[in-house]
């Protein structure tokens, strides 16, 4: 007969307790883990949503820094190149002016 072991329907190296767990129970343990593993995407997928807001919120900015520079370049070029400052710059650096009716010719082909 056996001597002082126990005759039982698992090994001793086994599940805990002896015995097997039952169905019920591995399901809800996968749907535990399936609840973690869902949870911890939802927060990954949060954390990525700010990270893409904050930085399109910092592209925005830039965006109207760039567009308010674009309208001063614009101006800035629209003053340079008014007919009134060159003819005047003409005048001043280059000494031009118009010639007299009497020093103008019309050459015909």
């Amino acid at each position: 007969m056996n001597q002082g072991r126990h005759t039982s329907s698992s090994s001793s190296l086994g599940w805990p307790f002896g015995r097997m767990p039952s169905t019920r129970l591995i399901i809800v343990c996968a749907l535990v883990l399936a609840c973690l593993a869902s949870a911890t995407a939802v927060i990954n997928a949060t954390h990525l949503t700010r990270e893409q807001y904050a930085r399109l919120q910092q592209l925005e900015r830039e965006r109207d820094q760039l567009q308010t520079e674009w309208g001063q370049l614009l101006l800035e070029e629209s003053a340079w190149s008014s007919p009134a400052r060159i003819e005047r710059l003409a005048v001043d650096r280059l000494e031009m002016r118009l010639p007299d009716v009497n020093e103008v010719e019309v050459i015909r082909p």
